[in-house]
């Protein structure tokens, strides 16, 4: 069983600001999965758990660019047309012995090998053939249409570094440069689970004062996204005894728990208590909204999170701080998303020394330049805004009146998944 270093999340203060909560789990998180060897089909999504170099170079030969003729540049005139005697063609594929001298020229398709004596490449349309003979018209460069060996990757070269997410374009590369199999890391195992006496799961009664469970639904579809092997507990009761010995239970099979709800103030509210009474809550109030508050601690070694029980609230922490946490637990180089810069096209004030993320769409203005405007309703329990929005604008601690036009960091849903 991987296990985390004590004190993960110790963030300490009273009310954590955004950056410094993500620094401190930059830093103090590492991988807890173990590696494994799979097939090369199949990887996309994974995690690459070494740096690989390339065997061979990519392309393996100097090879035509395009459909056309292989010559020699000396041979051309500058300022007229050249007559080349055609002695043959090589198709890709092809096995070419065939050596191109002073004056002579040979039919090319795209990707096959160049023919030793030959340094450049006339497209098919640029030229005329007749009789035996190719006519070439002047002003072509040296080395045109001309790819040479390794002029993409040279053998020995580290095409990719451990910790890479392996997108198909990676897979591809893997591909080109021969890999039948590759090394990555092992899937997070994510333990999650809802507490409320008042949660129902989905296909059950819905009696009067209850909902049903929206949160570990999306939080569960979101660690799917993350491929992450996710183990749905289900629900809870609201029971301090009970939360405190399914925790115990299962920080001994998994690398990471999550819940949603529970971890507030209120008597009901007893994740919070539970974890800090076998383990440690090293912080639980950030400085942002929605989402206050959010757990982070640890059972034992192993890492907790838990998120807001509001359904929007349980998103956008997730989007924000808990799919970095996962990352870096599973072993990812790269964890922090890319914002945007947009205008503003709505008016806010907001509290001072908070930061906050508002739903919106983006529309273009006349001037090509993107524009976020703000859903109109803001709740934390309004699941239809972020169905109907495209992504977040973010807003920092030390702005307290937003007008339109001004410049926004905006993070799209895609970036987070």
């Amino acid at each position: 069983m991987a296990q985390l270093s004590d004190d993960c999340f110790a963030f300490g203060g009273e009310l954590l600001r955004t950056k410094d909560a993500l620094l401190q789990l930059d830093q103090r998180l590492h991988v807890v999965t173990g590696t494994e060897t799979i097939p090369l089909k199949g990887a996309v999504g994974r995690i690459l758990a070494n740096n690989i170099i390339s065997p061979i170079a990519v392309p393996p030969h100097d090879n035509a660019a395009v459909d056309g003729y292989a010559l020699r540049y000396s041979d051309l005139s500058s300022d007229t047309d050249t007559k080349l005697t055609l002695i043959g063609r090589v198709a890709a594929g092809d096995a070419c012995s065939t050596i191109v001298g002073t004056g002579e020229v040979m039919r090319i398709f795209t990707g096959a090998a160049m023919p030793k004596g030959a340094d450049t490449v006339l497209m098919q349309e640029d030229c005329k053939e007749e009789e035996g003979t190719v006519i070439v018209p002047p002003g072509i460069k040296k080395g045109a249409n001309f790819r040479f060996s390794g002029e993409d990757i040279a053998a020995g070269d580290r095409i990719l570094e451990s910790g890479s997410l392996l997108r198909p374009q990676e897979i591809g590369l893997l591909a080109s440069t021969g890999q039948t199999t590759v090394p990555v890391y092992k899937k997070l195992r994510v333990a999650l689970f809802s507490t409320g006496n008042e949660v129902r799961d989905i296909g059950q009664d819905l009696p009067a004062g209850h909902i049903y469970d929206a949160n570990r639904y999306s939080i569960a579809a979101s660690l799917d996204r993350l491929g992450c092997l996710s183990d749905d507990l289900g629900i809870l009761a609201d029971s301090h005894d009970v939360i405190r010995d399914r925790l115990l239970d299962i920080s001994k099979t998994h690398d990471l728990i999550m819940t949603s709800g529970g971890v507030s103030t209120g008597e009901e509210d007893h994740i919070r208590s539970a974890v800090a009474k076998i383990g440690q809550i090293h912080f639980w109030r950030l400085a942002i909204r929605p989402g206050r508050p959010i757990a982070l601690g640890q059972v034992g070694q192993i890492p907790f999170i838990g998120l807001p029980g509001n359904p929007v609230a349980v998103l956008v922490t997730f989007m924000i701080f808990a799919r970095p946490a996962i990352l870096k637990l599973g072993g990812c180089r790269k964890i922090a998303p890319v914002y945007y810069k947009v205008r503003a096209g709505f008016s806010l004030r907001k509290k001072l020394g908070r930061r906050e993320w508002l739903r919106v769409t983006i529309k273009m203005a006349k001037d090509g330049f993107p524009v976020a405007y703000k859903f109109q309703r803001d709740g934390a329990g309004i699941l239809t805004s972020l169905v109907e929005s495209e992504g977040l604008v973010e807003l920092p601690e030390d702005l307290t009146e937003l007008t339109p036009g001004s410049i926004v960091e905006y993070l799209p849903f895609n970036e987070v998944g």
